[in-house]
């Protein structure tokens, strides 16, 4: 399965949609997200840094983890909470 998580960006064809970290942490436990792409800010203060942490703690890593958030801060800031949390 491919998991976009975005609260108002609509997902590319051949993906599930996530609006929030709890329905992103939802279809995770599951075991079958492949490829995982995430936006920082969900809205309401919901950040997509539990969904990591949720992914660490579970060791139930995608095996593909991408962001598209437009944010460069937020960017850089997934991609060292993954680098940390992924070793």
């Amino acid at each position: 399965m491919n998991l976009w998580v975005d609260n108002i960006r609509k997902p590319p064809d051949g993906w599930v949609w996530a609006k929030s970290s709890s329905g992103a942490i939802d279809a995770l436990c599951f075991g079958m997200v492949q490829r995982l792409s995430l936006d920082y800010d969900l809205g309401d203060g919901d950040t997509t840094c539990s969904v990591i942490r949720w992914i660490r703690e579970n060791s139930m890593w995608p095996r593909e983890i991408r962001i598209h958030c437009t944010n460069p801060v937020s960017v850089d800031w997934l991609t060292g909470l993954i680098d940390r949390c992924h070793k």
